[in-house]
């Protein structure tokens, strides 16, 4: 194979083009909530716990992304180029869920679950969360537990996948999507802020959950990661349901394997109280909104860029 060849198989560019833009979609994503999180944290600074830190960390972890970017360039061989660039739009995501926390409730000042809790006695009769201690059992617990805790392979699993069937810009517009799908997420924290079911109301559960060492790593990951608040839109649910639409689209194949695992995922957020039945049904539509004009926005953003450059 000739090096020509060889730099287009890896680049999935044709030969002698131009080379990419520095910062691709999935980066500018980043970067913009980087900067609305700065900006609410100056403008709210009385309103949020550790602000200076938060605004120092939002600096560092952007020029880390653009550093990244930076690196990319240099780098042809298509694994590291992989494992840098899923590290770095993944890593970014999980702050950025992270650095959303201290910021929930600059605009309300409380909390809603109380309405959330309302609309699902109107809708079910009875809330879900609770109704659902009748059927718990260690079992059923462990799997959902499981399901829940493969959100975390699962990213770099199906984006392996889909570099793999698809290249690098198949790779890049599933994290624009991601990326779109966990900022919609986001911003859905800041408007209607719910603190979720086991901050909200655990001294209604009488049943415990009970199971084996998926349950420990769920009850680990919930005492140690999560916080108050994070919970309407779903972002198990929402990007659980953009992974699986991205392999849909790119890999049947996978789509199919991991569809029970999906299924079992958007259930066991309820079940296992993390989020409210609402938070499921909302993260879910999210991601299907966010899969629906993705194409559309990418195509407009490369039109502009190509106006730009001419």
């Amino acid at each position: 194979m000739t090096a020509t060849k060889t730099e287009e198989a890896t680049t999935g560019a044709p030969p002698h083009a131009a080379p990419p833009p520095l910062l691709r979609a999935a980066d500018r994503i980043v970067l913009a909530s980087l900067a609305g999180y700065t900006l609410l944290a100056l403008l709210f600074h009385g309103k949020v716990e550790g602000w200076g830190a938060l605004v120092a960390q939002n600096v560092a972890l952007a020029v880390a992304v653009v550093a990244s970017a930076a690196w990319m360039r240099r780098i042809s061989a298509p694994v590291p180029r992989f494992l840098l660039r899923t590290a770095t739009i993944t890593g970014a995501i999980g702050y950025l869920f992270e650095a959303v926390a201290p910021l929930q409730l600059v605009f309300h000042g409380r909390w809603f679950d109380e309405a959330v809790l309302a609309l699902e006695d109107r809708v079910f009769g009875v809330q879900p969360t609770l109704w659902l201690e009748r059927w718990t059992t260690p079992w059923l617990t462990e799997w959902l537990m499981f399901s829940y805790l493969a959100y975390l392979p699962l990213y770099p699993t199906i984006c392996a996948v889909i570099r793999t069937k698809r290249g690098e810009a198949a790779l890049e517009a599933c994290f624009v999507t991601l990326a779109l799908t966990h900022t919609v997420c986001n911003f859905g924290f800041l408007v209607y802020p719910v603190a979720s079911p086991l901050w909200h109301m655990a001294d209604a559960y009488t049943v415990p959950l009970d199971g084996w060492v998926f349950t420990d790593l769920g009850e680990a990951l919930r005492k140690h990661l999560l916080y108050e608040g994070g919970s309407l839109p779903s972002p198990h649910t929402a990007a659980a349901t953009t992974m699986w639409a991205m392999a849909w689209k790119h890999h049947r194949r996978t789509a199919w394997i991991v569809a029970p695992v999906i299924v079992s995922l958007w259930f066991s957020t309820f079940y296992c109280r993390y989020h409210y039945v609402t938070d499921a049904v909302v993260g879910v539509a999210a991601s299907l909104g966010v899969v629906a004009v993705t194409p559309w926005l990418m195509r407009s953003w490369a039109r502009r860029g190509q106006a730009t450059a001419a």
